[in-house]
């Protein structure tokens, strides 16, 4: 089956429907068939700040595009005023993209911006994206699990509501409890985060990695200790968008970072001095 009679079989976008959907961490190859055909039907794509200009350049030949900014740092659309043009679209018998970078529903605003939806009888349809937490790890080599490190991962966002960090993360119960935590959102302020983690038992040699613009052909992946990785952001010049990852796991990149083997890089599966799961501190 060849791949526009693979489209032919997926849902349909109808005049006054909203997809809300996900372009993924950035790697055209990461985006959903489904997200594809959107881009291809949509007559008005409502774009995010990461979504890649590759993405974009598959939307169909009379699609409008509309900037709705969403970034963090960066001048950007109010939220409300992007949940009602999507209203004032769909109302004007529109079929509308709404496309986000990573996944609508991971710290994406998607959930507020189909609640506003539902309140105006406007149909829309949620269609997943593979989040920059899981594709951003695997482009750098970094399982979120391993039998070896952890069975269980964290996911947070170092952006709360009022531009700080979020007011309601308990770290203390955090560094007790989650062998890896993977933060989005949180580049500026993570020698406050490591200040965080350290002052709640975590130890200064845990690994920690910054994957900045993952998945894309600028990834740079930084290899650090909670007790240097503020400096060594600084003077890697480490540019956001960007993930950072704790924990022990961030070790097997030696193993997995299968874009440096492609470059060369040779890669050793040994997992000798890496600590075991509940031995941490």
């Amino acid at each position: 089956m060849d791949i526009n009679a693979l489209l032919s079989k997926l849902p349909d976008m109808e005049p006054g429907q909203v997809w809300l959907a996900g372009a993924g961490p950035g790697d055209p190859g990461l985006m959903s068939l489904l997200t594809l055909k959107g881009l291809q039907q949509a007559d008005v794509i409502v774009y995010d700040a990461l979504v890649s200009p590759e993405i974009l350049a598959m939307a169909g030949e009379h699609a409008r595009l509309d900037f709705a900014g969403k970034r963090g740092g960066q001048p950007s659309s109010r939220q409300q005023d992007i949940s009602e043009h999507l209203v004032s679209l769909a109302r004007e018998g529109k079929k509308i993209l709404r496309l986000k970078g990573g996944d609508p529903l991971v710290f994406g605003r998607g959930g507020e911006e189909a609640r506003h939806l539902v309140e105006n009888d406007i149909f829309f349809r949620i269609i997943p994206g593979i989040t920059a937490g899981v594709g951003g790890l695997a482009y750098a080599g970094i399982p979120l699990t391993d039998r070896h490190t952890n069975s269980a991962v964290t996911f947070l966002t170092g952006h709360g509501a009022d531009g700080g960090l979020a007011k309601d993360i308990d770290w203390e119960a955090l560094a007790k409890s989650s062998p890896v935590v993977v933060i989005y959102m949180a580049l500026s302020r993570i020698g406050l985060i490591a200040e965080k983690f350290l002052e709640s038992g975590r130890p200064a040699d845990e690994p920690v990695a910054i994957i900045s613009r993952a998945t894309t052909a600028e990834q740079k992946v930084v290899v650090t200790t909670l007790d240097r990785c503020a400096d060594d952001v600084r003077r890697e010049n480490i540019e956001a968008p960007a993930m950072i990852v704790v924990g022990e796991v961030v070790k097997l990149r030696k193993g997995l970072d299968w874009l440096g083997a492609l470059a060369g890089k040779k890669l050793s599966a040994d997992v000798s001095g890496i600590r075991p799961q509940g031995s941490r501190t």
